[in-house]
């Protein structure tokens, strides 16, 4: 394989909502705090699903944010060694970038989102 997906998001308009659907569904335990950047979620307002705490340990982290306004989608992230490299890349072969690259506040995480040609939205997450 490639370059591996490593984080997921679930974002809607009504964030705490659909932390208890997936919660319910899942069994899935929330941290709540601050998304990377107020483009996916407001501060507080961003559950984080540790994915090392759910089945077998195996799982990928993710997210569950949004709020009024938000655009609702479900999206993953791979990893990439240069999000902004990866970006460019993205469009020479005919995506449209959306995001980024933006850098977590006070951490060594950069993310980008792009749509690929049919408009399916795209992140990728790198080292700042």
């Amino acid at each position: 394989m490639g370059r591996p997906v490593v984080h997921f998001e679930i974002i809607g308009n009504d964030p705490a909502a659909l932390r208890s659907y997936y919660g319910d569904l899942f069994d899935w335990e929330f941290r709540t705090g601050d998304a990377v950047t107020e483009a996916v979620s407001p501060p507080g307002a961003y559950g984080f699903v540790d994915g090392s705490t759910t089945g077998d340990g195996t799982g990928i982290n993710g997210g569950v944010g949004g709020g009024e306004g938000y655009e609702r989608r479900v999206l993953f992230y791979v990893d990439v060694p240069d999000v902004e490299s990866a970006l460019r890349r993205a469009e020479s072969l005919g995506g449209t970038r959306r995001l980024g690259p933006e850098r977590a506040p006070g951490g060594d995480l950069v993310i980008g989102h792009f749509t690929d040609p049919e408009g399916n939205l795209i992140g990728v997450a790198g080292p700042a």
